[in-house]
């Protein structure tokens, strides 16, 4: 066998780059133990009808403020007579739901103005830039309660404004890439070969900017959880009859000083899911980042200086 064939071999035994990401983020702990808190509460979500025989919304006044550990109610039951387990497992579908919608709308739609804005640059990137300028400059807040009060707290409606509200990051991100990748040769061969600008974009620049992206939706989704926590502890989200962890925080308020658990296990719910997602987010961020250096071990340091040590000697 003639060295170029041994070189071809190498290369095609050689690890593909998504192979290799996939092995750096099996390695983190933080990221896995984000991925099986996350597989949990996906599978709480799913099958909510099984692990609870109880309807999150009926209410039960006989069976009203139960302590956790009452017969047939775990965690006890709120001021009504609801389960309290009940609600947060269907208030984990919600989350969820809203989580993930708004993290696939707001990347849809940055990634397709920045990529817009960073490829044909000019009078179009200066438009759609100072756009992006204008909703960066609004309280994203102020918007979400105003449209909200305006139209109504429907659940399609707060995932239009939060992914409304939330796109702008990835738009400049997206044009940041693209504006580095759009002078890279084989861009200006593809063009003097005929390739037309939306082949361009989404098969050739898009596929070298979807790391970036990836990480920065998995980002949002937490992003998105506290949004809609936020908005329904402040009665503009979620309404009753459905439940969610902020609706269940907004009714705990009464109660703090005789129920503190009412607010307890929502928050806690809150905090574990968004903190999975993050350390998800940071672990994909180093799995796919090309430039991060890899850690010499400070055993590995010590023996090279004392081996340095020796030939000096």
């Amino acid at each position: 066998m003639s060295a170029s064939d041994s070189a071809l071999q190498a290369v095609k035994k050689s690890p593909g780059p998504w192979k290799i990401a996939g092995r750096k983020f099996v390695r983190n702990p933080y990221a896995m133990a984000g991925v099986f808190v996350l597989l949990f509460f996906v599978f709480v979500a799913i099958f909510a009808p099984i692990l609870t025989p109880y309807d999150p919304a009926k209410i039960d006044l006989m069976n009203a403020n139960l302590p956790a550990g009452s017969e047939g109610h775990l965690l006890g039951t709120d001021e009504l007579g609801r389960d309290i387990l009940t609600r947060l497992i269907y208030s984990t579908r919600v989350s969820l739901t809203v989580g993930f919608s708004v993290a696939l709308a707001s990347v849809l739609i940055g990634t397709v103005i920045g990529a817009i804005s960073g490829y044909f640059g000019g009078w179009i990137d200066t438009i759609l830039m100072r756009f992006v300028d204008v909703m960066y400059s609004l309280p994203s807040l102020f918007i979400n309660i105003l449209v909200l009060t305006l139209w109504g707290s429907s659940f399609g409606y707060m995932i239009m404004v939060l992914s409304f509200t939330s796109w702008m990051g990835v738009a400049r991100l997206v044009r940041g890439n693209f504006l580095q990748l759009r002078e890279m040769q084989y861009v200006e061969a593809a063009k003097a070969i005929g390739v037309s600008n939306v082949s361009i974009i989404f098969r050739h620049l898009l596929r070298n900017s979807i790391h970036p992206i990836i990480v920065y939706a998995t980002l949002m989704v937490g992003s998105a959880i506290l949004s809609e926590s936020a908005l329904s502890y402040l009665g503009l989200g979620i309404q009753a009859p459905q439940t969610s962890w902020g609706l269940m925080l907004s009714n705990a308020q009464e109660f703090m000083l005789i129920q503190p658990q009412l607010a307890l296990y929502p928050g806690l719910c809150i905090l574990v899911l968004v903190l999975a997602v993050n350390f998800i987010g940071d672990g994909l961020q180093n799995a796919l980042n090309p430039k991060e250096k890899k850690k010499i071990p400070m055993r590995r340091l010590q023996q090279w200086r004392n081996e340095y040590l020796k030939s000096a000697n």
